[in-house]
C-alpha cells in the first residue's frame, strides 16, 4: 500500500478537492492506495471538500488536530499510517499531480529506489523546476534502464540540499522500511522543514531516483511561502525559519569546512535580508507585531546585536 499524505489548511474552497481528484485520477500504479487528510484546523474545513467525491478503491482518512503547521500535520500522517504501508507520497493541499506520478515513482521503488522526486511547474510557470534552477546535470545521473525520463541520482544528496536542493516536497515518494522515525520539525513551519527530512533521508543511506517529466503543478495556497510580501509578518517569520533551519544543519551533522562556510554565508545574507526588511518596516509602518523581536531574539540573539554589520554586502 502506497500512503498519501495531505496536510490542509486552506481559506478558499476548491482547493484540496482538486488536490484530492488528482490522486484519484492515477492510473497503472499496481499498489492500492490511502489517503489521509489532516485537517490544521483550516478555516475551510476538509469534510465539505470531500462531500460526494467518489474515491473508488482509494480508501480515506481524515484526521484533525490544533494548528500546528504542515511539519505538524506530515507527522501526524505518519504516525497513523495503515498496517502494511510500504511507501509514503506527500502532496500539499494545493498541487496536483499527474495521472502517472504514483506509478512512476513505484517503478523506480521497485528498481531499487529508496526515495523518488520529480520535476514539477512552480506558481505560474511554464517551465519545469529542474530547467529553471538548472542544478541537476542529466549526464552525471545514469537514466534507469526501461524507464523513460527516470535517472538514478548520483552524488553527495546532503550536500545538495544543502547548497541547492533539488527536491520538491509534492513530488517526494519514499519508501518507509528503515525510516519509520523520520519526522518533521514542527518549529519550522515557514522554512527548512521539509529540507532537514530530505537530509535526513540522505543522511540514513536512502538512494535516490528522480524524474526529469514535469509530474506536480504547484497551486497558491497558505502552505506556499517562496512568495511571501517582502517586510511583511510572514516575511520576518520565514526567514528566522530560515536562519534556524541553517542553524540545525550544523548542529544535527557534521559539516565539512566548505559546508560550514556555505551555512555561514547563507545566515548572513539572511542576517541582511531581516536588516533591510527591518528597516524598511519602521521607516514606513505598518507597526511591528507584538513579540516579533521576542521572538527572533530567541532564536538569533546575535543577528540583533549585530544588525549593523548586517546591513554590509555578504562576500
Amino acid at each position: 500500500m502506497i500512503a498519501i499524505v495531505i496536510p490542509y489548511f486552506q481559506r478558499d474552497t476548491g482547493v484540496l478537492r482538486r488536490a484530492v481528484a488528482s490522486v484519484l485520477a492515477q492510473r497503472d500504479c499496481p499498489e492500492p492506495l490511502h489517503l489521509i487528510v489532516v485537517d490544521d484546523s483550516s478555516p475551510v474545513p476538509a469534510d465539505p471538500e470531500l462531500a460526494g467525491l467518489d474515491m473508488g478503491s482509494v480508501s480515506l482518512d481524515v484526521l484533525r488536530q490544533p494548528n500546528g503547521g504542515p511539519g505538524a500535520a506530515r507527522n501526524l500522517g505518519l504516525e497513523r499510517l495503515p498496517i502494511g504501508c510500504r511507501a509514503v507520497a506527500f502532496l500539499d493541499s494545493d498541487d496536483e499531480w499527474s495521472p502517472d506520478h504514483l506509478a512512476r515513482a513505484w517503478l523506480a521503488l521497485e528498481a531499487g529506489a529508496d526515495t523518488y522526486f520529480a520535476n514539477h511547474l512552480q506558481l505560474g510557470q511554464t517551465v519545469g523546476a529542474f530547467e529553471r534552477a538548472g542544478r541537476l546535470v542529466l549526464s552525471q545521473h545514469p537514466a534507469l534502464e526501461g524507464a523513460p525520463a527516470l535517472h538514478q541520482y548520483r552524488g553527495e544528496m546532503f550536500d545538495q540540499i544543502l547548497r541547492g536542493n533539488v527536491i520538491g516536497t509534492s513530488t517526494v515518494v519514499f519508501r518507509l522500511a528503515g525510516f519509520e522515525s523520520l519526522r518533521f520539525r514542527t518549529d519550522l513551519a515557514r522554512a527548512g522543514e521539509d529540507y532537514l527530512f530530505w537530509m535526513g533521508l540522505a543522511m540514513g543511506g536512502a538512494r535516490f531516483t528522480f524524474s526529469t517529466q514535469v509530474e506536480a503543478i504547484y497551486g497558491r495556497g497558505v502552505n506556499v511561502y517562496s512568495g511571501v510580501e517582502w517586510a511583511s509578518d510572514a516575511f520576518f517569520t520565514r526567514v528566522r525559519n530560515e536562519i534556524s533551519y541553517r542553524k540545525a544543519t550544523r548542529q544535527l551533522y557534521p559539516l565539512s569546512a566548505q559546508q560550514q562556510a556555505h551555512v555561514r554565508r547563507c545566515i548572513r545574507s539572511l542576517r541582511g535580508d531581516f536588516a533591510h526588511a527591518l528597516l524598511s518596516r519602521l521607516r514606513r509602518g505598518p507597526q511591528l507585531p507584538a513579540g516579533l523581536l521576542a521572538a527572533h531574539w530567541r532564536e538569533d540573539a546575535i543577528g540583533l546585536l549585530t544588525l549593523p554589520l548586517a546591513l554590509l554586502p555578504v562576500r
